[in-house]
């Protein structure tokens, strides 16, 4: 991996090329042989939506330079190249696993994507009814010349190019034509099947099309085709310092983001010179972002054929997860934490603890205000319903919508209208930060005074997402802390200077700076003779500064080690910059997501739990929270099943080496297979659930 020196001389890894590294680490999963087909075929679809968010967010920097020539800078004509080269090769491999791999496993099995060629007569005469009386009435073409220039082209949308033979009905030899496709047309359909036969048998929506292109061009002969599709910048900016109603101007922007800039041309591989040109010159697009597949331009969709399979023996096996340990089914939310403070391990423990406890809250009459953060909470809305009922049975209820939650901003829109539609306050935090914290606050009268309970997450309120992501829950009484969410709710809503917090940190005002103060504790620990250790727990690590304490502390003999699942510029083991420490990545069946941060310096432990990654919007352009966990029993119980845990791992998790490349706990370790550890396996098996 291409490496850029700083200013302190930290050789930091380039975050754009470690962003491809972790989709390395994930596309080993549709590799792995012990891993089920169709899971294995899952994991490659994952990679491929990761890659169309790359280009979607970071990519269009790089392209500008490359379009500018620009030579300097963290984007550059060089930059271009190399992701461009990286990429191509990582797409390759997805294909190569596709074609040599995933489809000849799945035929085996009995389940077969047919193509035109192998397709029977009972079969093509199928094809043609559907195309017929589903597709065809739902095509336009669109033929290009003066009068009809090249059509809108939606973001990741199936489109074909056709050339043909022939003169139009008005005698011209206008030879291209688009014919875009409909997104409500099923990508995958479930061909019938021969009675007796145990095969299934499917087709692509693309191959349907394919085979009958002639038929929305009668009178020509099409002699070239292809499909395309296109990835255009989707990242939404809206200046908040101009705007009136953040909400008003995101819904506009919201239409135009599917027409953003181009950045990256998919076609088949067949597709010639010819048309591959055109539409580069279309798009305004350099050779290199051409990227010709073998197969369906949008493996993303492949996740409809996966669903369409009834196999569960291709399946993981169905995880069930246990109710909370700390709680009693049945009991009062409010009665169990007066005793101490619960921690829920999702989702190893379910979810549905955290919307019980919101339920009881909106069915309690003693409950007199709910105040809540929304940053992803999904679109079937049942945070949102259970907030809305709390307003109809009279209680004050406070919602705080990030309406600029990436790729969530319709359906926190939509959810903030619902809220307001019933009388709930909603209000969208402060201008120019995103609120990303994860606060859910609750006020009861109790005996004449009012006491606060509070549920805080390093996750968001999405029932679905907390199926498949690892975050902690914390539920608590504690009045500093529910102090301090209080004062942190009434600074977003009214603006005011923030109070003096008694436990919480919160960025962008604290967290930066405590967590760098925490780094150089330890450093002055260990250069003083004490034992120093920093342990770290997070989804990415990018935040120059932060980086650049820990290379510090490490050389001043601090015991780093780094848990991250996705980008981080800290490398590891670098003789006389980061000799002291070590990063390793969790990539398992389950998506790492819990941020947790650990010093130990001296004989003193700190403990905290956070809503942030270490990365600079985070640190500074966001509202993020971090709490320290004091409960003896619940700092085990975290130090063990997130970092201990994590650290042991050697079959899910990858090493990071000084020059940068990422390896295999199993392949640095010959020791590793005779003694497989799986933090993830051991805790689903821990709580009680299926592995």
């Amino acid at each position: 991996m291409t490496v850029a020196t700083h200013q302190s001389r930290v050789p930091f890894l380039d975050r754009d090329r470690s962003i491809l590294a972790f989709n390395e680490r994930v596309l080993d999963w549709a590799r792995r042989t012990e891993v089920p087909l169709l899971e294995r075929l899952r994991y490659l679809t994952i990679v491929s939506s990761n890659l169309d968010e790359f280009f979607e967010v970071r990519f269009e920097p790089h392209l500008s330079a490359r379009l500018n020539n620009e030579q300097r800078g963290v984007a550059t004509v060089q930059s271009y190249a190399e992701i461009s080269e990286h990429v191509h090769r990582l797409v390759d491999q997805q294909y190569q696993i596709y074609n040599s791999e995933l489809l000849p496993l799945l035929e085996k099995r009995g389940i077969k994507v047919v193509p035109h060629g192998e397709r029977n007569l009972r079969q093509r005469r199928w094809v043609r009814e559907f195309f017929t009386q589903e597709v065809q009435p739902l095509l336009l073409p669109v033929g290009l010349d003066p009068a009809h220039p090249f059509p809108q082209v939606a973001n990741k949308s199936l489109n074909f190019i056709v050339r043909l033979s022939g003169r139009d009905a008005f005698g011209r030899e206008n030879e291209v034509a688009i014919v875009k496709v409909p997104r409500s047309l099923p990508r995958f359909l479930r061909m019938p099947g021969v009675k007796g036969s145990r095969q299934v048998h499917f087709v692509s929506i693309s191959s349907v099309i394919r085979a009958h292109l002639g038929d929305l061009f009668p009178g020509r002969q099409v002699t070239e085709f292809s499909q395309f599709r296109v990835t255009r910048h989707s990242d939404l900016a809206v200046d908040e310092e101009e705007v009136k109603n953040l909400r008003t101007a995101l819904r506009v922007g919201l239409q135009h983001r599917h027409y953003g800039r181009a950045l990256r041309l998919e076609v088949s591989a067949g597709c010639s010179d010819f048309l591959s040109d055109f539409l580069l010159q279309q798009f305004d697009l350099p050779p290199e972002a051409l990227y010709k597949v073998a197969g369906s331009v949008n493996l993303v969709r492949m996740t409809q054929l996966i669903d369409l399979v009834d196999a569960p023996e291709l399946r993981f096996a169905r995880y069930q997860p246990s109710w909370p340990i700390q709680l009693t089914p049945g009991q009062s939310f409010f009665d169990r934490l007066q005793q101490g403070d619960v921690l829920i391990h999702q989702p190893y423990e379910s979810f549905d603890a955290v919307l019980a406890f919101l339920r009881e809250a909106v069915e309690d009459p003693n409950v007199l205000a709910i105040k809540q953060t929304l940053y992803r909470s999904g679109s079937k809305g049942e945070m949102t319903e259970l907030l809305r009922e709390a307003v109809r049975r009279g209680k004050e209820v406070t919602a705080v919508v990030e309406l600029k939650a990436r790729f969530d901003e319709e359906a926190n829109i939509n959810n903030a209208e619902l809220l307001e539609s019933v009388g709930a306050q909603v209000v969208y935090g402060i201008v120019g930060l995103k609120t990303h914290a994860k606060m859910l606050l609750v006020t009861r009268r109790e005996q004449g005074r009012l006491r606060r309970y509070a549920q805080v997450s390093t996750g968001n309120y999405n029932p679905g997402t907390a199926k498949l992501y690892t975050d902690l829950s914390y539920l608590t009484a504690d009045e500093a802390l529910t102090g301090d969410l209080e004062q942190i709710f009434l600074h977003l809503a009214s603006q005011n200077r923030l109070a003096r917090l008694q436990k919480a940190l919160i960025a962008p005002f604290h967290l930066h700076k405590v967590m760098l103060e925490r780094i150089e504790a330890a450093a002055q620990a260990a250069r003083a003779g004490q034992s120093a250790r920093i342990v770290l727990k997070m989804n990415a690590l990018t935040d120059e500064p932060l980086a650049r304490a820990l290379a510090q502390a490490s050389q001043a003999g601090v015991k780093v080690d780094v848990i991250v699942r996705g980008a981080c510029i800290l490398p590891a083991g670098v003789p006389g910059h980061t000799d002291n420490v070590r990063v390793r990545s969790i990539i398992g069946r389950l998506l790492e997501h819990s941020r947790v941060f650990f010093f130990q310096i001296g004989s003193q432990e700190d403990l905290w739990l956070s809503s942030a990654d270490w990365m600079n919007r985070n640190m500074l352009r966001r509202i993020e929270l971090a709490w320290p966990v004091t409960d003896p029993s619940l700092r085990r119980r975290i130090i063990d099943e997130c970092l201990e845990m994590s650290l042991a791992d050697n079959t899910d998790a990858w090493l990071l080496q000084p020059d940068g490349v990422y390896l295999r706990a199993q392949a640095v370790n010959s020791k590793s297979r005779a003694h497989a550890h799986s933090a993830q396996a051991q805790l689903m098996a821990r709580y009680g659930g299926k592995a």
